[in-house]
């Protein structure tokens, strides 16, 4: 039988918990995201290799969640290590890095986690290998927890922009089951309802893997949220109808200029939201700020097998045989396009190149 783990720990969002290590045994346990809806499945994995495949195939996904399972991933390709010298696990690491990040090259927080665990052990240069292990499974683990509390604050900031009984749309999955706990752009709607705000949920399919339909729309009604799921073509008529006072997205990586990259269809709803004139809020943590990449066009774009669009989830194939697929996995919201970035140092307003470079430093 898969296990069963239920968070009702304090009050957050009661869900399924994503991720965690089983130190005893050795393995990171997640909660399998390709069964979702109609199978509450958890995997254990063991080794770098199997973290990889579960990161590239999607089993855990939201870049928060990839940058804890790869930290995670990292401690657990050097559990086991015979290295005799700090130097040398460091250089097992290395190896481990780049394996891990080839997995995902959009989301940040994959690469930015693990330049965090590769920071740790040279923070331990000359001590034993036993500690440096140690140390590193200190720092998964911190990554692990700072995240929840990113999160609330995420959330926190958000709902000061948000009023009560508003109508909300949400693109893809950026709640709990993409982070530690609560999600970025959740994390106000989950507050909210804590503290009688009463919103309404429209949440779009996603398209071509139906995060929305098969991860927020689960997750939000697990926990009583009002949520109605659309398709994506849906969004223009319901936020013609006034059913829609705010838009609350999430992100894999924010450039310098605020040009932000989110699942493949974000930017669409940016230019609805804008010729609607309704509210379009990006939630970021600082971890997905890549202020290195000086706009969005730098960002690299993961394209996927076709067959996601094709045929992954449809019973049978929906496409013609031979059809060219172009599949990229996401977009770039152009900075003119978004009213706010939130992180949990604050909220970034335009110009964000002076904004978010403060809250960054803050």
């Amino acid at each position: 039988m898969p296990e069963r783990h239920l968070d009702s720990a304090g009050d957050g969002p009661r869900q399924f918990e994503t991720i965690r290590l089983d130190e005893a045994a050795g393995a990171l346990v997640i909660l399998d995201q390709t069964e979702l809806p109609s199978r509450v499945v958890y995997r254990r994995l063991s080794t770098t290799e199997e973290i990889r495949d579960a990161i590239y195939r999607l089993q855990v996904r939201g870049a928060p969640a990839i940058g804890i399972a790869a930290a995670y991933g990292a401690y657990l390709g050097v559990r086991g290590s015979r290295a005799t010298t700090s130097a040398a696990l460091a250089e097992e690491l290395g190896r481990i890095r780049d394996r891990l990040v080839s997995a995902r090259p959009t989301a940040v927080n994959l690469a930015w986690a693990l330049a965090r665990m590769e920071g740790r052990l040279r923070r331990e240069s000359g001590e034993s290998p036993d500690r440096a292990r140690a140390a590193l499974l200190q720092e998964a683990r911190a990554i692990q927890a700072e995240d929840e509390e990113v999160c609330r604050r995420i959330g926190e900031h958000s709902l000061g922009l948000l009023e009560k009984g508003w109508g909300l749309l949400t693109h893809c999955n950026a709640g709990a089951l993409a982070t530690s706990r609560w999600g970025t752009a959740t994390a106000p709607i989950y507050l909210g309802a804590r503290r009688g705000y009463g919103f309404r949920v429209f949440a779009d399919e996603t398209r071509p893997l139906l995060q929305g339909a098969r991860l927020t729309a689960w997750e939000l009604a697990q926990d009583g949220i009002d949520v109605t799921l659309i398709c994506d073509g849906m969004a223009s008529a319901v936020m013609a109808q006034g059913r829609v006072q705010a838009v609350l997205v999430g992100c894999d990586r924010v450039a310098a200029n605020g040009d932000a990259a989110n699942k493949i269809g974000t930017s669409g709803v940016a230019i609805l939201a804008r010729h609607y004139g309704i509210p379009f809020y990006v939630h970021a943590p600082l971890s997905s700020l890549d202020l290195a990449c000086p706009e969005g066009r730098r960002i690299p774009i993961e394209e996927r097998p076709g067959s996601e669009v094709t045929e992954l989830w449809y019973a049978r194939r929906m496409a013609p045989d031979g059809v060219r697929v172009y599949n990229p996995a996401f977009d770039v919201t152009d900075h003119d396009l978004i009213t706010a970035i939130v992180t949990e140092n604050g909220i970034a307003r335009p110009p964000y190149a002076a904004s978010l470079a403060q809250l960054a430093s803050g």
